[in-house]
């Protein structure tokens, strides 16, 4: 499996990028973490919806496609104390059709509220998501209001393990309680992710 972390500058964004699609395009396991899944949308918007342009505001202010933006709150021109920071709600957003269950609600339980710490200014240009949703990435966890994007994924069908956070698991994380998203990762790594989500399909059924 693999994990692309959060982080902050343009070093190594490429190698990030390029590693986002090998992951997608081979099937690995892959999480996204912060920066992991802006990297996650800029790769697919890039060679799934041939935005060739698409960038981060971060990295490229002239961007064509802008897909990561500063988020409307943060002042652009100081970069001290203007964080996103500290516990928030995540709010799921599963597809109609029930056979596509949100691998986010098998790892944290469906109906369960999940309460991650965040750390960042930047996020998914909220002007571009229905575009990127229509392409197939699916942002399955947002904000109270809907509209900051928090959790992003790929059909299974697609991909068995795709999946990106906004939030900072390993905050919340601990070796003998690992956080959802690890324990995720871990369990499509090693071939028993399938088996996990029919235990908790069976767990919810009692």
């Amino acid at each position: 499996g693999i994990v692309v972390p959060g982080g902050f500058g343009d070093r190594g964004v490429d190698g990030k990028v390029l590693t986002a699609k090998y992951a997608r395009e081979n099937r690995v396991p892959y999480l996204g973490v912060c920066l992991g899944m802006q990297v996650a949308v800029i790769e697919y918007a890039r060679n799934v919806m041939d935005w060739k342009d698409a960038n981060s505001e971060e990295f490229d202010a002239d961007a064509g496609h802008k897909v990561v933006v500063f988020m409307p709150e943060i002042n652009p021109e100081v970069m001290g104390g203007t964080m996103r920071c500290g516990e928030r709600r995540t709010i799921l957003h599963e597809q109609e059709d029930p056979t596509k269950r949100s691998l986010v609600s098998y790892l944290y339980g469906k109906g369960k509220p999940i309460l991650e710490r965040h750390r960042h200014r930047y996020e998914v240009n909220p002007e571009l998501v229905p575009a990127i949703r229509e392409a197939g990435l699916n942002f399955v966890g947002t904000d109270d209001k809907g509209v900051r994007m928090q959790v992003v994924e790929l059909d299974r069908e697609v991909h068995p393990f795709y999946f990106a956070t906004q939030y900072h698991p390993e905050f919340k994380s601990h070796p003998n309680d690992p956080s959802p998203p690890f324990h995720g990762l871990i369990l499509a790594a090693t071939g028993q992710l399938a088996k996990f989500m029919a235990d908790v399909e069976a767990s919810e059924a009692e």
